[in-house]
């Protein structure tokens, strides 16, 4: 079984849609990242992240336990390496979820993975889900909208593309992919 990373520009709904494959395609492991940044509402310590402050992720870093980190929006994100070896040696369907940066990182670590970019209908819908979701700032909202125009143009670095235009039939063509 081949890893599949997930990727895509900040508000895109990667979030959403993996919450939509854990519900609907419980066969599917789905990686779960360290970040430095606080929980959102609602999120749980491992479960959505593993959250750990900025002296234990330079700690982790140092010991080569992601197989990729970055930052992001000012805080750290990475993903653990040990879990994710274990789970592929099983032939587990695996699924990460990371930022484009990572997504290069995995890309020239692991190239036999696949790599799916999901995109929004349209910049419009973008916007509306980053200033309607009301869990940041304007200043950074505008930041994740600017870098949003950029990593959008990366899509051909892909080896798929996922309209998540519904999110049940975006976690559907994502699974459709994994298992293809």
């Amino acid at each position: 079984m081949r890893l599949t990373v997930l990727s895509g520009p900040s508000g895109v709904g990667k979030g959403t849609v993996v919450a939509a494959v854990r519900r609907r395609h419980p066969e599917v492991w789905v990686s779960v990242s360290v970040t430095t940044r606080a929980p959102r509402p609602g999120e749980t310590d491992g479960v959505e992240y593993h959250f750990v402050d900025a002296e234990e992720f330079a700690r982790m870093v140092k010991l080569g336990e992601f197989v990729e980190h970055a930052m992001f929006a000012g805080h750290a994100y990475g993903t653990p390496r040990r879990p994710l070896v274990e789970r592929l040696a099983t032939g587990v369907p695996c699924l990460l979820e990371i930022e484009l940066l990572g997504a290069r990182q995995v890309r020239s670590a692991m190239p036999d993975a696949r790599f799916v970019f999901l995109v929004p209908p349209t910049f419009d819908e973008l916007t509306r889900r980053l200033t309607t979701r009301g869990t940041e700032p304007p200043e950074v909202i505008a930041r994740r909208l600017d870098r949003a125009r950029i990593e959008l143009a990366a899509e051909t670095e892909f080896d798929h593309v996922v309209v998540n235009d519904e999110v049940g039939g975006a976690a559907d063509r994502l699974v459709a992919l994994m298992i293809d």
